[in-house]
């Protein structure tokens, strides 16, 4: 039985986002933290984007990569720094493996994912 069943509505509400990582770079005393400059694209800009993959991801393999993000997200501190968004990923059961979501090399950077 599915759980926490969401409506339509609520559904439409987020704002999904191709973007691209341009920045990659070390959080202070973060163990699973990067902090990643994101760009969605002209109408959106760039966003800071905290993001717990560090243990599967390394800094080469985030750099220039297209990703999935939630864009409406409420901004949120992560080791003091603003987050303000979030990138969509695939988690095993137990978390022990991570694949970022991947909106293919044709899409464009701002491109809203539907």
């Amino acid at each position: 039985m599915v759980e926490d069943i969401i409506s339509f509505s609520d559904w439409q509400k987020l704002d999904l986002r191709v973007g691209k990582i341009l920045k990659v770079e070390e959080i202070e005393g973060a163990d699973k933290l990067w902090k990643l400059e994101v760009d969605l694209g002209k109408t959106i800009g760039k966003r800071i984007i905290c993001a717990g993959i560090k243990e599967f991801y390394s800094k080469d393999e985030l750099k220039g990569r297209k990703i999935v993000v939630v864009e409406n997200l409420q901004p949120r501190k992560m080791r003091g720094i603003e987050s303000q968004g979030m990138l969509l990923a695939a988690v095993s059961d137990d978390e022990s493996s991570v694949v970022l979501l991947d909106p293919g090399q044709d899409s464009e950077v701002g491109w809203r994912v539907s």
